[in-house]
């Protein structure tokens, strides 16, 4: 009845990931009927003669399409991170960011923008200092022997705030009327900026982070056990360990790149996985990332239609995350 009831879940999860998916074509400064989004999308297969304006055409695909793609991919993939990350470590108050690649990838865009890069150039400059900042967290880790998960928390939280620091200086020294209004943006996360461009620099690294996370779902499940178990039932512990945060990194470095800071959404969303289908990373990752997926999309359909002047996302889902995991922790309804 229990499995059951979990395929019960993710089919709900699935429908209501599609809903919030093309509904979201449908919203904006320059609504579009669905009989229109229809036709719009079928006229790229077949010789369907427009009856559309020509500009909704240009919204949909140039705009609408790359935002909504990338909000399912970035919620998902966060979502996902955040799983993996709470079962390696765990611990449930452990999200992506947690050994810094967030703060890092900050760093980098902020450092980007003061230099005068291009946009591409600051989004690649943002993904590598992410990553550099996990791989330095990682080589600390390395020199601690007796217990080298709290040696990668610990360096996790140094690094991460070195780069908060670093951030705060490039701030100081950034102009006061055109840069640093321009990161200050940028920090508080949003997908207003997302192109096409952005879609083919971040999604392949996004998907190619997600598909051996779920490949090594068994794995992972061990090594949530212990290391003493894991060890027993002939999983090597570290080579899991080292999988699951590049991968995850991978993740979060790619999303955070284009979108700026997106906090909450890998924190809470694997808690409601937990509660709804378990701890099971077969049914809990394609949990997470329909849900994170619905729950980015839906945010971001607010951020863009609750005001004139579009609404930073990374407002929203603190808005939204903090009661959601103040409910949890009254209700004491983790798994962990």
């Amino acid at each position: 009845m229990k499995k059951k009831k979990q395929k019960h879940w993710i089919l709900w999860f699935t429908l209501l990931f599609f809903v919030c998916f093309f509904s979201s074509f449908l919203l904006g400064r320059y609504p579009i009927s669905p009989l229109e989004l229809v036709k719009i999308l079928l006229s790229k297969i077949f010789p369907i003669s427009p009856t559309w304006e020509a500009q909704l055409e240009t919204v949909l695909f140039q705009i609408r399409l790359p935002r909504v793609f990338m909000a399912v991919l970035i919620g998902g993939g966060l979502s996902c991170a955040g799983a993996v990350y709470q079962g390696m470590f765990q611990n449930p108050l452990v999200s992506p960011d947690v050994l810094g690649v967030s703060s890092g990838t900050g760093f980098g865009a902020a450092l980007g923008l003061l230099l005068g890069f291009s946009y591409q150039a600051v989004s690649a400059t943002a993904l590598f200092f992410g990553l550099l900042a996990v791989l330095v967290v990682y080589l600390i880790s390395r020199r601690v022997k007796s217990n080298p998960t709290l040696a990668l928390v610990l360096a996790g939280i140094l690094i991460s705030s070195l780069f908060s620091s670093s951030i705060s200086l490039v701030k100081l020294v950034a102009d006061t009327d055109n840069v640093l209004p321009v990161i200050t943006y940028w920090l508080m996360g949003s997908l207003a900026s997302i192109r096409p461009d952005d879609v083919l620099f971040a999604a392949p690294l996004i998907i190619l982070g997600l598909i051996p996370l779920y490949l090594f779902r068994w794995q992972m499940n061990i090594a949530t056990l212990g290391d003493e178990e894991a060890r027993c039932m002939g999983v090597s512990i570290q080579k899991v360990r080292f999988l699951v945060i590049f991968c995850a990194t991978l993740i979060t470095a790619a999303a955070v790149s284009v979108s700026g800071m997106i906090g909450w959404i890998g924190l809470i969303i694997p808690h409601i996985g937990r509660i709804l289908v378990g701890n099971d990373y077969q049914k809990l990752l394609p949990a997470s990332f329909l849900l994170g997926g619905s729950f980015l999309v839906v945010t971001d359909n607010c951020a863009r239609l609750l005001s004139t002047n579009e609404i930073p996302i990374g407002i929203l889902t603190a808005f939204v995350g903090v009661p959601i995991f103040l409910y949890l922790i009254l209700k004491k309804e983790s798994n962990f």
